[in-house]
């Protein structure tokens, strides 16, 4: 069985025991310290915005090459059978938006009828 110890031994022993308690109490002081956990939320915010800034950069940027590939040939020459007819819808669409919004305005600057009545 095990030897007896003497009462030094034991008092070393806890003593030994009560600093490795002290150190471990001072370490669970500064995780639950407000700054502590602001800090760290700060710093997973930071990170997760990071990621989101980089996915959102590389989607960005994938979708630019597509754009340029269709629009522009590997020589870096514009491919007109491609540019053109979207530049035509382009024209096309802003000119149907301009007709659109002009028809709401109404004429003469009329407010749905309820201008002064002579």
């Amino acid at each position: 069985m095990s030897e007896a110890r003497t009462p030094a031994q034991i008092e070393a022993d806890i003593a030994r025991r009560r600093q490795e308690l002290a150190v471990t109490l001072d370490e669970i002081a500064v995780r639950v310290h407000p700054r502590t956990i602001v800090g760290d939320a700060k710093v997973k915010a930071v990170s997760a915005v990071d990621r989101t800034a980089g996915r959102a950069y590389v989607a960005v940027n994938r979708a630019l090459n597509d754009v340029r590939g269709a629009f522009v040939s590997e020589q870096g020459e514009p491919r007109l059978e491609r540019i053109v007819p979207a530049a035509v819808a382009a024209v096309a669409v802003v000119g149907l938006l301009v007709t659109v919004s002009s028809r709401r305005g109404g004429a003469g600057g009329r407010s749905g009828g309820r201008g002064r009545r002579r």
